[in-house]
């Protein structure tokens, strides 16, 4: 049924982008459409690269699965970039790891059974983002007296992403070598498509994909004015949840088969992926379009930090439960309203708008 939903719900996508360009709706309506239209189409994606794994092996799979499977998520971003909304950008980026750790793993422990967590596989990743939490200070610090998007804070998020990029090619191999179905997300025996037919799919999902997210970032801002919401939460709990939702609802869908193990790797590896692979390629990818500096803020340095500690806290014993998985759902609402009462960066929520009309301005003259 989740299939054949899914399977549906993919002409959501063209059908969206058909709407925005013939008709004239309001910019909230075509936020909230293409919001459910990258929900499928990041379970495309995802399937598409899993089938690309089984014939190209492990290492590339793995490469693959990392590069494509947070294809939503990084084309959204680099849109922002391009729109001159970085807080949007460093927003969705945090709301990931964090929706990751706490929302995607506290739902897959309440819906799986009581089970033994590899303690050694979620270590490596609390350990990423660890690194990768003490590494965003170097660019972060600065940012918080001052314009945080400033030619030096840029600068220091260089070498910055290039240290996460090695850390994560170190525990990527690490786990490769470790356990090599790690992402196999379930037993059943699938028919693997060919190679060209996946590459086939997963570069038209991701086309559309990118078309969707055009269609999301350019309408996110009538969407938050319209419910009285910041810029900032919707990108740190909405857009960063839309981003990752095909994802999310494949590892409760494992919990719920009763592999809760398998469910926790995919929530703790996603979040990981996202802090030392995703933001640092954002950050290095933005140099063709406009220079992002890895400037978090106070709250989103914090909402890692806490995040981090909970979930580590709550599974230190390698034991999955219900209230266990009750515990870091609070958390994550506690996060949820600290970004909200957080609202937009002050001084700077303009200057991002300014920006992004800016950029709107260029791309229409030079057209």
């Amino acid at each position: 049924m989740v299939r054949r939903a899914l399977f549906t719900g993919l002409l959501l996508g063209p059908l969206t982008i058909v709407v925005h360009y013939a008709l004239d709706l309001d910019e909230t309506v075509e936020f909230v459409l293409a919001a459910l239209s990258l929900v499928p189409l990041a379970w495309l994606i995802g399937e598409a690269t899993e089938h690309a794994a089984e014939r190209t092996g492990p290492g590339i799979g793995g490469f693959l699965n990392a590069t494509f499977g947070n294809a939503p998520e990084l084309i959204i971003a680099l849109i922002a970039v391009h729109e001159g909304l970085t807080e949007v950008v460093r927003g969705s980026l945090t709301g990931s790891v964090v929706g990751n750790l706490l929302l995607v793993l506290g739902f897959s422990l309440v819906a799986g059974p009581r089970d033994e967590l590899d303690r050694l596989s979620s270590f490596l990743s609390f350990g990423a983002i660890a690194v990768a939490v003490l590494l965003f200070l170097i660019p972060s610090v600065p940012s918080w007296d001052g314009d945080p998007d400033r030619h030096l804070i840029v600068q220091l998020s260089v070498p910055v992403s290039i240290v996460l990029l090695l850390v994560y090619v170190v525990v990527t191999l690490f786990s490769l070598r470790r356990h090599r179905e790690l992402h196999v997300a379930s037993d059943q025996e699938v028919e693997a498509w060919t190679l060209q037919r996946a590459l086939v799919v997963l570069g038209a999902a991701t086309v559309v994909t990118a078309l969707v997210a055009e269609i999301l970032v350019g309408s996110l801002e009538a969407f938050a004015e319209k419910f009285g919401l910041t810029d900032f939460f919707v990108a740190a709990v909405i857009v960063a949840i839309v981003g990752n939702a095909a994802e999310h609802g494949g590892a409760v869908v494992v919990a719920r088969r009763g592999k809760v193990k398998l469910a926790a790797e995919i929530a703790l590896a996603s979040a990981a992926q996202v802090a030392v692979f995703l933001i640092p390629a954002v950050a290095l990818l933005s140099w063709f379009i406009e220079p992002l500096a890895l400037g978090f803020r106070e709250v989103e340095i914090a909402a890692l930090a806490f995040g981090l500690v909970v979930a580590a806290a709550t599974i230190w014993g390698g034991h999955a439960s219900k209230a266990r998985g009750a515990v870091l759902l609070v958390a994550y609402a506690a996060i949820v309203v600290a970004f909200y009462a957080a609202g937009d960066r002050e001084d700077h929520s303009d200057a991002s708008r300014a920006n992004a009309a800016g950029a709107l301005v260029s791309g229409y003259v030079a057209t």
